[in-house]
């Protein structure tokens, strides 16, 4: 699989890949495929929201090192 170049462009694969999971003419063995990369990057997607959740924290935590935000988990 390749590694989609941002967040964007991965959920985009991601629809795609759907969509052809969706279609009852997509073979089975193809859909064993399209599964396994539809994992991968949902894998991909999680990592780059822990990562964005992570940096939006720090900021907060920067601006106002007093004071608790509080985050929704």
């Amino acid at each position: 699989m390749k590694q989609p170049k941002s967040f964007e462009e991965g959920m985009d694969r991601l629809q795609g890949l759907l969509t052809q999971l969706q279609d009852e003419a997509t073979p089975l063995a193809d859909s064993v495929k399209l599964y396994a990369e539809a994992a991968g990057l949902i894998h991909y997607c999680n990592t780059a929201l822990d990562k964005a959740r992570l940096q939006v924290e720090e900021i907060d935590a920067s601006l106002a090192p007093d004071v608790e935000v509080p985050h929704d988990s």
